[in-house]
């Protein structure tokens, strides 16, 4: 049972004075057997109270006021967390879709995300669905045949996306980082009616050549039948064990962005996220990314940006 020491900086500066900033974070840990929390700080630019709550997936996530004039918000977050998943999942692969029916009959949250999103490319989503029909006989073969082919037809670029890229742009590309293979897979899924949700967190593999490694990262869980739901990793083409530590799920990222907000300024903004990752053994692996916003309109509320998924 590893245990991953995991530091999360989110930093936004002004080039100048902006006010009354609202936020919302995701950057707990999300309640699950398999991961336990042994110890979480988080420090705040001006140390605003914090108020707790449980959205509607199951998040738990915090909202915070910072009114005064600022030039800096900082939010660092330093958790320590020890993740219980066995290093190999034992995937029921027996499954059938008629069990699957049955068992998301009635379910509204499940029956909610098996539901398609619209995508203007969608003889291409359906072509790769047909092939997945055509070579798999469970629910758990298509995930895992879908998280392949995702691997193997779509090429890890970053900063060819962002974090608006929709599915089809995806598909023009055949390029982009976790969160667009993310999409790419739920929409994959969703067309089989496989109940699916996005999944963000953070990957702690300690130098096995994963990609995202200390970055946040994002993947997917599948509701498998006669299982429940499961992990799985299109950027990497693996199922999800003790090497993922989950921050939360939701339909899509906009409901797991780790950190969103509003201010009120005619500021330029620049947001950058630092991640480190600690091992038991020492090894130390840190990623920093650098992202120039728009530029603002005076006394109007806008984003304060999402943290940048790679």
């Amino acid at each position: 049972m590893p245990i991953f020491n995991i530091h999360h900086i989110t930093r936004y500066e002004y080039d100048r004075p902006v006010k009354e900033s609202t936020n919302e974070i995701k950057i707990y840990p999300y309640q699950s057997p398999d991961q336990e929390t042994l110890q979480h700080d988080l420090v705040i630019t001006g140390q605003p109270e914090v108020q707790l709550f449980q959205d509607y997936w199951g998040n738990k996530f915090g909202s915070f006021n910072v009114l005064p004039v600022h030039q800096k918000l900082v939010i660092e977050s330093r958790l320590i967390v020890r993740t219980t998943a066995p290093s190999q999942l034992r995937i029921n692969f027996h499954g059938t879709w008629q069990q699957l029916e049955e068992e998301t009959a009635g379910q509204l949250l499940l029956l909610e995300l098996a539901t398609p999103d619209i995508v203007k490319a969608q003889d291409k989503i359906d072509t790769i669905t047909r092939e997945i029909q055509e070579k798999t006989h469970s629910a758990a073969a298509a995930v895992e045949y879908g998280a392949e082919y995702v691997f193997k037809h779509f090429q890890y670029i970053k900063g060819i996306t962002t974090i608006e890229t929709t599915v089809d742009e995806v598909l023009e590309h055949k390029a982009g980082v976790c969160q667009d293979f993310a999409h790419l897979l739920l929409a994959i899924l969703r067309r089989l009616h496989i109940p699916c949700r996005y999944v963000s967190g953070y990957i702690c593999p300690n130098k096995n050549g994963m990609r995202g490694e200390g970055a946040t990262h994002a993947w997917i869980e599948a509701w498998l039948p006669q299982y429940g739901w499961a992990g799985i990793d299109p950027t990497n083409n693996v199922w999800v064990t003790n090497n993922h530590v989950k921050l939360s799920v939701g339909r899509h990222f906009s409901d797991c962005s780790p950190v969103k907000g509003t201010f009120k300024g005619p500021a330029r903004q620049q947001l950058s996220v630092f991640v480190s990752v600690g091992y038991e053994d020492g090894h130390v692996f840190e990623d920093m990314n650098n992202v120039n916003t728009h530029q603002q309109e005076n006394d109007q509320e806008v984003s304060d940006g999402l943290s940048v998924q790679q």
